[in-house]
């Protein structure tokens, strides 16, 4: 790890107040871009960068769920219903990360980037919503559906919640991506829930925020007690993830869902780009 001077803490706080930002917006977690530009920028090795990276999504999760908290967004029975398939892979994910070779942590983290961008693309002009109404609907939408009002569309919208296996498989591997590339599992959850389990993107992002800090707890520990977090170095990048979440938020509100799904895809196409070649150096 190189050292901490107060020009790279500051470059670190700009890095972590964009990553926030966009991680809000996306539902990711900001890690998929804090990482790369650790280890592609400022040479953190990529052990370092997963801690670190870890420590924001956690940071980004407390202010999402302290913002969003009333509005409806989140969807608390299904976020915690998943969260625990979420975190036995998280676990899992943390030890598996001590033992596999950067460059493979690389090209898995290029692989599962481009991965979603594709199903991300499929999914432009596709909703989850069951009704649209400038009252608050009351379709029945089942024990883990939900209702929220969206912005964009200045309405009320409900949903149902469909295949909820597939949502649980997808959260164990969330939990081990999460702690295996430092990414917070937003990465798989939020394009699965919202390409095949019936939730809007708004509220498959804001459900993700939720989950993302307990599932990077469980891996943070892991990195923390191998010596591979490095306090100097996660303290301005969680500053900037936290003023950058509360940008993300702001903006996110009314911004297009076509536009975030496309912004989503085209980030992972060029972070997957760039961890490959980084992989092959």
């Amino acid at each position: 790890m190189p050292p901490i001077t107060v020009s790279l803490a500051l470059v670190i706080f700009a890095a972590g107040v964009v990553a926030g930002g966009l991680g809000v917006a996306l539902g990711l977690g900001g890690g998929i871009f804090l990482v790369p530009f650790l280890t592609l920028g400022l040479g953190f090795s990529f052990k370092s960068a997963a801690a670190i990276s870890l420590t924001t999504v956690i940071a980004t999760s407390s202010a999402v769920a302290s913002a969003r908290a009333g509005k409806h967004l989140m969807n608390l029975r299904l976020g915690m219903l998943l969260e625990v398939a979420t975190a036995a892979g998280s676990l899992l994910g943390g030890i598996t990360a001590q033992i596999v070779a950067e460059s493979v942590l690389q090209r898995s983290f290029g692989v599962v980037a481009i991965t979603v961008a594709a199903v991300m693309f499929a999914r432009l002009n596709r909703r989850n919503v069951i009704i649209c109404s400038i009252d608050n609907p009351s379709p029945e939408v089942g024990r883990l559906g939900g209702r929220f009002f969206e912005a964009e569309s200045d309405c009320y919208v409900a949903y149902r919640v469909k295949r909820l296996p597939l949502a649980l498989g997808a959260s164990f591997v969330a939990g081990n991506l999460s702690s295996l590339l430092g990414i917070g599992g937003g990465i798989i959850k939020v394009p699965v829930l919202n390409a095949w389990c019936g939730v809007p993107m708004r509220a498959a992002a804001a459900t993700s925020a939720l989950m993302i800090g307990v599932t990077a707890t469980g891996g943070a520990i892991i990195y923390f007690g191998h010596g591979d977090l490095q306090p100097v170095a996660a303290a301005p990048a969680v500053l900037g993830v936290q003023l950058g979440s509360w940008v993300g938020m702001s903006v996110a509100q009314r911004a297009p869902v076509k536009w975030l799904k496309v912004l989503m895809a085209v980030l992972l196409i060029v972070v997957a780009g760039l961890m490959f070649a980084r992989s092959g150096s």
